[in-house]
């Protein structure tokens, strides 16, 4: 037997997790396809047999999902309050304030109010009168029956006005859940921007900007300085300095030059590269990461699955309940029906389980995004659950802990004062872009000297070691002790290099300051 076909797609217009679930339950019945599974954190589903984009909507169509491939770019972000799905909202509030204002001068029961009310229950509820009437012929008892009841309920019993603030207040809580949902979603989004969707491709002698999904294992990549890569690779010719920041954490940029790996959302900072593509897309380390925050996100936590099992007993047993309270004080205490009936409706209307079920996989999901944002992958709730309960965290990064952001901790000098290295280093940095010698330069500011004063000629950077210029005819290096080592003939004294040293195991970067006399 043949392996059967597994592919992912993406799905836009999920607002909770019953509706993603409902999917799932309708794609698995499509003619076809063997298993499928949902990803709501992720917006994804994976398809084992084969189907299409059309078949997979026409499966979503009770909730106008769009389904596209996985490889497609994403769709544009529509604002929240632009969205359309939210216009019934905008237009139900309208009417209902406007039938009230009415109501308040010649009765809610009079003709024109009623017809507001009743106009918008309707538009407002319309989708929901739908799916409720449908879960009903099925005895698939959810917050959409429940809601459905209700506000047949109210309106049998002449309670319009509390029947559209239902309508009302029910819309509201789905696009709530829905803007909940959707912003949980951008910080996967905000991964898959790091990398750039084309790239400039050198191929049989031309060079042109292809698509990543058509760039192919043995392309030469051509990045120039402030572009970031689309690819992993392995550089091939060139020397530069890449801030890697967003893929290994590290805070300050890498030299890289021929043989060296780099990765695709890298930032080149300096000189121009060129790489072979070693990795197709889906392949790459940025890749990598982002499916591994995607199947995090799809792992559930114990109060998820708690949560997920109380609410299927939870959402009939409150019918149940809602149904004793209207029927058994009328016909054993001779009791109003109309007034236990009402009771009975607010208690179908107070005891929906939206917001119970959607709260835990929304906080989950913010999480998990959040914290992959910010460099940290956390797999699954499950481990972000037992994070709360630790008592010790024991780090091993190096020997240091670092928040990303270098600054300036020791200034140790040998011929000059403190100040005047300070700023005559700050004078030759602060045309630079590099994390350091931002550094350096804010540092200056904070003692406040005239570094911005000082005349700086012959400026030149020196790819992956530092920088030089002249000032006042001489010559002044600011770089790493490999810069040092290289320009002068003697190299570094022993005594300076035993202190670079002692920094060094300090977990600190070194950057050293000095001259060369000209005339």
């Amino acid at each position: 037997m043949s392996e059967q076909q597994v592919k992912s797609y993406r799905v836009q217009g999920f607002d909770c997790m019953e509706c993603a679930n409902k999917f799932e339950k309708n794609v698995k019945r499509l003619d076809g396809v063997i298993e499928a599974k949902v990803n709501f954190g992720a917006s994804k589903i994976m398809v084992t047999g084969n189907t299409t984009i059309e078949a997979l909507e026409k499966a979503g169509a009770f909730e106008k999902l769009k389904v596209r491939d996985e490889a497609e770019q994403t769709v544009e972000h529509v604002p929240f309050w632009k969205q359309k799905e939210n216009f019934k909202v905008y237009i139900s509030a309208f009417l209902l304030i406007i039938s009230w204002i009415i109501g308040t001068q010649y009765g809610e029961l009079s003709l024109i109010p009623t017809i507001g009310f009743l106009a918008a229950i309707i538009i407002g509820g319309y989708s929901l009168f739908i799916e409720g009437f449908k879960n009903l012929i099925r005895l698939d008892f959810d917050m959409d029956t429940l809601m459905t009841i209700a506000i047949i309920g109210a309106a049998a019993i002449g309670k319009w006005e509390e029947g559209a603030t239902v309508v009302i207040l029910f819309a509201i809580s789905e696009a709530l859940e829905s803007y909940s949902a959707d912003k949980a979603r951008q910080s996967i989004q905000s991964l898959m921007k790091i990398a750039p969707k084309e790239t400039l491709i050198r191929r049989n002698g031309q060079e042109l900007m292809v698509p990543v999904v058509d760039v192919q294992v043995g392309d030469t990549m051509i990045v120039k300085p402030g572009q970031k890569l689309a690819m992993d690779g392995v550089v091939t010719n060139g020397t530069s300095t890449l801030n890697q920041a967003a893929i290994t954490g590290e805070s300050v940029p890498v030299t890289k030059t021929i043989n060296d790996e780099v990765f695709a959302g890298t930032l080149n900072e300096e000189g121009l590269l060129e790489v072979k593509v070693t990795k197709r897309v889906e392949d790459t380390t940025l890749s990598k990461i982002i499916h591994l925050v995607e199947e995090s996100q799809a792992e559930k936590a114990p109060s998820q699955t708690f949560v997920d099992r109380f609410a299927k007993v939870y959402t009939p047993a409150i019918i149940i309940f809602a149904v004793l309270l209207s029927v058994i004080p009328p016909l054993f205490m001779g009791d109003s029906w109309g007034d236990w009936i009402y009771r009975g409706l607010a208690l179908l209307v107070v005891g929906c389980p939206c917001a119970l079920v959607i709260s835990t996989p929304v906080a989950i999901v913010t999480s998990i995004g959040n914290a992959a944002k910010n460099g940290v992958i956390i797999k699954g709730g499950v481990h972000l659950e037992e994070a709360g309960s630790l008592k010790v965290i024991a780090f091993d990064k190096t020997g240091t802990l670092t928040r990303g952001i270098p600054e300036v901790t020791d200034v140790v000098t040998f011929n000059k004062n403190e100040q005047d290295i300070i700023t005559l280093t700050a004078a030759l940095e602060k045309g630079s872009q590099h994390p350091l010698a931002s550094a350096i330069v804010r540092k200056a500011e904070e003692e406040r000297l005239k570094f911005n004063d000082i005349e700086i000629e012959d400026f030149q950077s020196i790819t992956g070691k530092g920088v030089k210029a002249r000032i006042n005819q001489n010559m002044y290096y600011v770089g790493s002790p490999n810069l040092f080592e290289e320009t002068l003939s003697n190299g570094i004294k022993k005594a300076i290099h035993n202190q670079i040293v002692t920094l060094q195991k300090q977990g600190k970067t070194v950057m050293v300051f000095g001259t060369v006399m000209l005339g």
